[in-house]
């Protein structure tokens, strides 16, 4: 379109081109749209539109629409354009993609939608299927060139322009042998630059990076990212090439790992988004919240077990959420620190104890001046020096604890194979509040009677 327009403008543009049935307009305003903007504009259509916003679609558009899409709304789709026309729109889906989507229909509808659409992509998003969730065989898909170690590089060219619309990327070709084993890897640019006579097997690099197809996608995700690829080839266990993994499924991987440590360190451990019905929500954190709740009554013993130390000095009721507050924050502080660096890399013992000896320094830090200020502040307030040293070195101690425990709780986690994102900020935090009141509690007591 030739004047830029506003999210709703557009809304209001597609739904008059709909009433109308004026589909070269529709057309026109979606030229200038992305595949995202599009969808966005789908999710904004009522109701009443939404079929016809379908039916006026291109087989690409639907495809590129499809797959901005959540699964609900995917199966949605599917169930409104039929069997002939979903068959044509899973053609042209990367196969990660369609994998991902079929998982969560029932064997039967598998079985029609794969009998429709092309034979060798039916047989490999059947295969990529067989491999666990979350496994680079999952991620996986087949749009990628592939070249024999015996071709030329005029050759190579050649098959390159004949599947250039296939392939996702053509950054990288993948070289393998007879028995189509990954042998090599020969970049775009090499080809040329190099002469059209040349052997791929002189120019190719032997080293090649790559992943398992049960390697976890988290680290195939490292891979990428640590060497800046777009592309990295994925390997059956004898070395056969079974496809690629491209840097946007990567994207993807983070968000969703992201997504799913967040859920856990808010405590939900399950997806709850704008959608859940609130009852779902509600019973997906229960579980936890339960937990904590028992978990607190501990910490409200403690308090009724120092009442006479509270009735004593009744200023020590001032301090300790501040206290507690502290601390809890700063093992949450902890806990993230942590879960975004092991997301990242693999801790061998050496930065472990580099780790926690880096973060006990950073609670003694931080507890060193917090705890200067607290005991200037208790000492102005209330004209007793006593009650300063109390809190600030209580403050001082519950920091440093708190600190090590965000620390080395999700540590001792990882040890065992757990996800330390398991290791909930809630549950962090609640340790910490008990440990924070024995401690000040504690101090409080021992000083009592130059406190009266």
């Amino acid at each position: 379109m030739s004047v830029a327009l506003l999210e709703d403008e557009i809304t209001l543009a597609l739904i008059k081109a709909l009433k109308e049935g004026k589909i070269n307009e529709f057309q026109d305003i979606l030229e200038e749209l992305q595949p995202y903007d599009m969808a966005i504009q789908y999710r904004h259509l009522p109701d009443k539109h939404r079929n016809k916003f379908l039916l006026f679609l291109t087989i690409r558009q639907l495809t590129e629409v499809m797959q901005e899409l959540s699964k609900n709304e995917q199966i949605d789709i599917l169930h409104k354009l039929g069997l002939e026309k979903s068959a044509k729109v899973l053609d042209r889906m990367d196969n990660d993609d369609l994998a991902l989507l079929l998982a969560d229909l029932e064997p039967e509808r598998i079985e029609e939608l794969l009998s429709q659409i092309n034979q060798d992509d039916s047989r490999f998003v059947q295969n990529t299927m067989t491999y666990p969730p979350e496994t680079a065989g999952r991620l996986m898909n087949n749009r990628y060139v592939w070249i024999p170690r015996h071709y030329t590089i005029r050759e190579a060219v050649d098959k390159i322009k004949h599947f250039a619309e296939l392939a996702e990327y053509l950054n990288y070709l993948y070289v393998v042998d007879e028995d189509k084993k990954l042998v090599g890897v020969v970049s775009y640019k090499d080809l040329i630059l190099g002469n059209l006579e040349d052997k791929i097997e002189e120019v190719m690099y032997n080293r090649v990076v790559k992943a398992d197809v049960l390697t976890d996608q988290e680290d195939a995700a490292q891979l990428i990212s640590r060497y800046d690829f777009v592309t990295l080839p994925i390997v059956e266990k004898d070395n056969t090439l079974a496809g690629v993994i491209t840097v946007d499924d990567v994207i993807d991987v983070v968000m969703q790992e992201a997504n799913e440590d967040i859920e856990k360190l808010s405590a939900s451990g399950k997806s709850i988004d704008f959608n859940t019905p609130a009852l779902t929500a509600a019973y997906r954190r229960l579980p936890w919240l339960i937990l904590l709740l028992f978990i607190g009554l501990f910490s409200g013993g403690i308090i009724s077990r120092f009442e006479n130390t509270l009735q004593t000095v009744v200023a020590l009721t001032f301090f300790m959420p501040m206290i507690a507050g502290m601390t809890g924050n700063t093992g949450t502080q902890s806990l993230s620190v942590v879960v975004r660096g092991l997301a990242s890399q693999k801790l061998d013992y050496k930065q472990t104890i580099q780790l926690i000896i880096r973060e006990l320094w950073v609670g003694i830090i931080i507890g060193a001046i917090c705890s200067v200020l607290i005991l200037l502040i208790a000492y102005v307030w209330q004209g007793n020096f006593v009650l300063g040293i109390v809190v600030g070195s209580s403050l001082l101690m519950t920091l440093i604890i708190g600190t090590l425990a965000g620390t080395i709780i999700p540590l001792v986690l990882y040890r065992f194979n757990i996800d330390p994102a398991v290791a909930s900020g809630p549950l962090i935090t609640t340790i910490n509040d008990i440990l924070s009141l024995l401690i000040y509690f504690g101090m409080a007591t021992l000083f009592i009677s130059q406190l009266m």
